[in-house]
């Protein structure tokens, strides 16, 4: 299993990034996604999941509403589409697969595959 993201980098307060995970080696479409950050001194913070036919998402109550997770299953690729980006928002961005039957989201115990991130700056 292998899990690589991209399009991370600096943004201004307002503005807006969108990230993207490849991933390879098991079958993308049979899984859920999610994706979790860390920010510099604090513990991992999930952010948000998509269902493996990408019909349902669901999100930390601090980004509903700013982020979109949506994933293209042809390309193996689960996206994440962050606007009015506050600095608060600075983190490691890290996409995750969850784990199969998980009856939850949120927990380490509901993601068994990470990648190793994306780093996401937001400042003026």
């Amino acid at each position: 299993v292998r899990l690589v993201e991209s399009g991370g980098g600096l943004a201004q307060p307002g503005g807006s990034l969108r990230l993207s995970c490849v991933a390879s080696g098991f079958s993308f479409s049979n899984y859920d996604m999610s994706w979790v950050r860390q920010a510099p001194g604090k513990r991992l913070e999930w952010v948000g999941g998509i269902s493996s036919d990408g019909r349902s998402t669901v999100y930390e109550d601090s980004v509903d509403g700013r982020f979109t997770i949506s994933r293209d299953n042809a390309k193996n690729t689960v996206y994440l589409q962050m606007n009015s980006l506050k600095p608060e928002d600075t983190a490691l961005f890290v996409c995750a697969r969850r784990t199969r039957h998980a009856k939850a989201w949120s927990g380490p115990a509901d993601m068994d595959y990470w990648g190793q991130g994306t780093q996401v700056t937001v400042s003026s």
